[in-house]
């Protein structure tokens, strides 16, 4: 199942990250550059940073020239998010273009790859859960909370797992066909954005 595939990569690539669980560190890609694990690797990559990005940014005590320099590195990061999702659905609108599309056939509420960008952002919360649930140095209240968490992240992933792989049979036989819009966000824009044009 393709579920199970990308979960993997996933996988590999958060505990990739925490080998030195640094922010900067240098990235690099295991997967070949034609290969969809290829893009499953950054997207996932993209959102691993980001994540840390947010803790970092919540701390009381950052410093707020630190703390901009942050925000504009979190915007890049969302832009960069919303690029591998557009890829993504790109390589599987390649994918299933000659799949002959039934009559009756209807569209997904959402693409397939932002369904894969829900399980990416879910791996991060299992993996991280999964390590507030085995901390030595919490109260064994915040324990058996996190395990109680991390039972409703388990099973949340089977439903998401299972509605992917459902799409994606769908797809294939003509049950439901892609079509996706490509995200026309506003405020990175010098015309869209009226302070950004402004200072033009």
């Amino acid at each position: 199942m393709f579920s199970k595939f990308a979960f993997k990569i996933f996988e590999e690539s958060i505990a990739k990250y925490h080998e030195i669980d640094e922010v900067s560190q240098p990235f690099s890609n295991p997967y070949a550059k034609d290969e969809i694990a290829h893009l499953l690797y950054r997207k996932n990559w993209i959102d691993t940073v980001q994540w840390h990005y947010e803790d970092i940014i919540r701390d009381p005590n950052i410093d707020p020239v630190a703390a901009l320099s942050l925000k504009r590195k979190i915007d890049a990061s969302n832009q960069d998010r919303t690029d591998l999702v557009e890829y993504i659905d790109s390589y599987f609108l390649n994918k299933y273009r000659s799949v002959e599309v039934k009559n009756d056939a209807t569209i997904n509420t959402e693409s397939i790859a932002w369904a894969i960008d829900r399980l990416s952002i879910l791996a991060l919360k299992i993996y991280h859960m999964r390590e507030e649930s085995e901390r030595t140095d919490a109260s064994p209240e915040h324990l058996n909370k996190c395990k109680e968490k991390l039972a409703v992240l388990m099973e949340q992933k089977n439903d998401l797992s299972e509605a992917i792989d459902q799409l994606l049979f769908d797809i294939e036989n003509g049950s439901k066909y892609m079509k996706v819009y490509k995200q026309m966000k506003m405020y990175n824009d010098d015309e869209l954005n009226p302070v950004l044009r402004g200072l033009k």
